[in-house]
């Protein structure tokens, strides 16, 4: 069977369960306000990225059950005529707030608030948790690894170490956390991202010699294409290379290094391109590269780098663990009150969070703070008193999507204000060790 274009089957099966029996016993349209965020940080991270709100949104506009779907969940007893009836004319309603892309979160930092029924909250909890957990693992990732190369550009690389669809993604995630562009073509055409790559190393064993395939490269991408020169004997591929984009008339655009001791190899190929004159052509490095690898590469004469499998599975953090909780809800009498699990190592605190950036004497980011158990308009007005810069934004008020979130230069935006938001963040946010967030995350409870 062909997969929907609906989004509402990109869920959990106990959403639609939970629904049939709140609305058998008359709870389903009770306001409630559900949070995301995070317990904790992996122990690598310093900090997380917001990455997925643009998607989250773009799911939203095809997020609605049609008839088909609803005669197959009603044919497999998942739900009853009462909830059939009830999807056929649902769409969401309610509100929802959330972090700016791009924004820095930390333990606790609600990067989505939704509010309405509570069928309107539990029906997203799925789509909603999968896109952030993926999008936001990935530009953490990303994050850190621009952080390593120290304005040197990185490339997204990963398609084909990745499910398709994910790395479609993740090419838009890698974005936000700092990247430039990307091998994937899906990913460059839907989100407007500059297309990257020239050539394989099957492309010169394909040809006779490797001064044939360089040949052929250049006469069909120019003399200032990136030739890949490891595939034979290194120097010997300089050597070609400059000398196929020379016959060609021009000065070679760069060289690729794909394998092998990478520190090593870019000094000698760098001072092998300078003896020869082409002081203008760059050095591009591949290979399994992480943070790590980065910035053992900060030394050396690298001016660019491709990222694959570590940044498309989040450089050992694939998820970013985020839940979603329910913090307040209408009871019986019409009231609004907050509730929060108990459970060990699970807790959650009750209460609507409305979050800020509180700035230290020294122009740094010194603590998340979360006003618990205020409206968002008060909030703001609270947060502004106190000196901290709001977190929140409207994303959907009353059911209408802020289209802007992926309109063409939406993208462009959020990698902007990633870098602005993590300019603020005191040093420790940039060390690649583990240890402590980098900001500690205050509550602080409204009356």
């Amino acid at each position: 069977m062909p997969a929907s274009t609906s989004t509402s089957f990109l869920t959990d099966m106990y959403e639609l369960t939970m629904l049939d029996a709140a609305l058998k016993d008359g709870t389903a349209h009770r306001r409630c306000t559900f949070e995301l965020f995070g317990r904790r940080l992996p122990a690598t991270r310093r900090f997380g990225v917001v990455a997925g709100t643009g998607r989250i949104l773009e799911a939203l506009e095809r997020f609605e059950f049609d008839g088909e779907q609803i005669e197959w969940l009603s044919s497999r007893g998942i739900i009853s005529e009462e909830a059939a009836s009830f999807l056929a004319t649902w769409r969401f309603t309610g509100d929802m707030w959330g972090y700016a892309e791009g924004e820095c979160y930390f333990p606790g930092s609600p990067l989505l608030t939704v509010e309405g029924s509570f069928a309107d909250c539990t029906l997203l909890e799925t789509l909603l948790l999968s896109i952030l957990n993926h999008d936001c693992a990935v530009a953490s990732a990303a994050s850190r690894m621009t952080i390593a190369a120290h304005g040197r550009p990185c490339m997204d690389m990963g398609a084909r170490r990745a499910h398709e669809r994910a790395a479609v993604s993740a090419a838009r995630a890698a974005i936000i956390g700092g990247f430039q562009g990307t091998s994937d073509l899906e990913a460059a055409k839907r989100y407007g991202i500059r297309a990257i790559g020239t050539a394989a190393h099957a492309f010169t064993l394909l040809h006779d010699s490797e001064r044939d395939a360089f040949d052929s490269q250049v006469a069909s991408l120019g003399a200032g294409t990136t030739l890949l020169v490891d595939t034979y004997d290194i120097a010997q591929g300089v050597v070609n290379a400059v000398e196929a984009a020379r016959a060609a008339g021009g000065e070679l655009g760069a060289v690729r290094l794909d394998s092998g001791d990478l520190v090593a190899q870019a000094f000698k190929v760098r001072g092998q391109l300078d003896a020869m004159g082409a002081t203008s052509t760059k050095i591009t490095v591949t290979s399994d590269l992480d943070e790590y690898a980065i910035a053992a590469l900060g030394a050396a004469p690298v001016d660019s780098y491709g990222v694959g499998t570590r940044l498309v599975t989040g450089s050992g953090v694939p998820t970013a663990a985020l839940v979603y909780k329910v913090v307040s809800r209408e009871d019986a009498s019409g009231a609004i009150v907050p509730v929060a699990k108990k459970s060990e190592s699970k807790s959650t605190v009750g209460g609507r969070k409305v979050a800020g950036r509180v700035m230290g004497d020294d122009g740094y980011a010194s603590e998340e703070l979360l006003l618990v158990g205020t409206s968002m308009e008060e909030g703001q007005k609270l947060l502004a008193e106190r000196g901290a810069r709001p977190l929140q934004v409207p994303l959907v008020r009353q059911g209408v999507i802020d289209s802007t979130a992926w309109s063409p230069d939406a993208l462009t935006r959020a990698q902007e204000h990633h870098l602005r938001a993590r300019n603020e963040l005191p040093y420790q946010a940039w060390r690649l060790s583990e240890g402590e967030v980098a900001i500690p995350t205050r509550y602080e409870a409204i009356a």
